[in-house]
């Protein structure tokens, strides 16, 4: 496993669009995320794609400009760290177009979340580079008026700050899974955001694990079931979100990871909370399915993780070494050495 080396101070942050071009269509979300990312102390370059401000409908741009584009920021070395506009939905078919030797060659801190777990595991399983499940331009730096607070902690705890020992990571005091409106002003006063309690993160079934974690976005990890880029979960703690979570599709990506054996190897499980649950009349939770699902395991199972499309979110890198310790009080999840070199 290849640790990309701690930011630091006034570093560059390059920021490519792999997916969705919300640069263009949430324009004023995206400057006020690069604003952000200025105010944390860095300076910004756009990737080339990014910079031309161009759109092909859903994506921003075919697929080998895509990669191109990434390509040309793992290849400055003025660049430190590579961080996401957003997701969307093609991210991986940048995948065959990337040289993932140039890629092992020159660790950057990589960060996205959401469709861009494609890349997370194509990067974790090719380039063997821990990668950073965590926050994008658009949808989480670009939140007014500079982002979350506890989102921008967590991501720097995670990318400079924490250099020795293990580091407990704690939830967020208050969450919120309000669907952005991106282009709806009103939208855009924070006031406007629906806050929640937060009770902490949840035990399904207790225990203790001590692994490896891989940190996923539950539809796009089954869409890489049956190629290379698919991990090896084996011995591992799997982190799993989801955006739009009606209960018949997730029943049938959990079922999915089932049929494969996925679950029969881990460590331990968490599952962050989704931003758009949905019942569908069905008379039983969410939580209550995926008992259903795992059946009769024997390592401890967590939920309400904050790590994912609800706000703020943890930032946490792949293949990290990680306690999870699931009581009857409550889960807690302890990071045991620095994510960066």
């Amino acid at each position: 496993m290849i640790l990309a080396p701690a930011l630091r101070p006034g570093d560059l942050v390059g920021v490519f669009t792999p997916s969705s071009p919300a640069h263009v269509t949430f324009r004023d979300r995206y400057l006020a995320g690069l604003r952000t990312l200025r105010g944390m102390g860095f300076e910004v370059v756009e990737g080339p794609l990014t910079a031309q401000a161009t759109a092909q409908g859903y994506r921003s741009g075919s697929p080998r400009e895509r990669a191109a584009e990434l390509m040309a920021l793992f290849r400055r070395p003025d660049v430190r760290a590579i961080v996401s506009t957003i997701g969307g939905a093609n991210s991986a078919s940048l995948l065959p177009y990337l040289d993932f030797d140039e890629i092992r060659a020159a660790p950057k801190v990589f960060c996205g979340y959401s469709d861009v777990t494609s890349l997370h595991m194509a990067l974790w399983t090719q380039a063997g580079l821990s990668t950073f499940h965590g926050p994008a331009v658009v949808p989480s730096f670009g939140e007014p008026p500079d982002g979350f607070e506890f989102t921008r902690r967590s991501f720097l705890d995670a990318v400079m700050h924490h250099r020795e020992g293990p580091r407990r990571l704690e939830p967020p005091a208050r969450w919120s899974r309000q669907a952005p409106r991106f282009n709806d002003p009103a939208s855009q006063d924070p006031a406007s955001r629906t806050w929640l309690d937060n009770a902490g993160w949840r035990t399904l079934v207790p225990g203790r694990a001590d692994a490896r974690v891989v940190c996923a976005n539950l539809n796009t990890l089954v869409a890489l079931a049956g190629t290379p880029y698919f991990p090896r979960l084996d011995g591992h703690v799997l982190m799993i979100e989801e955006m739009l979570a009606p209960l018949s599709r997730y029943e049938r990506n959990l079922r999915q990871l089932q049929l494969m054996g996925v679950f029969d190897g881990l460590s331990g499980l968490i599952v962050g909370k989704p931003e758009a649950p949905d019942a569908e009349g069905a008379p039983f939770t969410a939580e209550e399915l995926l008992l259903e699902v795992l059946g009769d395991v024997r390592y401890p199972v967590a939920c309400d993780f904050d790590g994912g499309h609800t706000h703020p979110m943890v930032t946490l890198a792949q293949g990290t070494r990680v306690v999870l310790d699931a009581t009857p009080a409550g889960a807690a999840l302890t990071v045991m050495a620095p994510m960066v070199a």
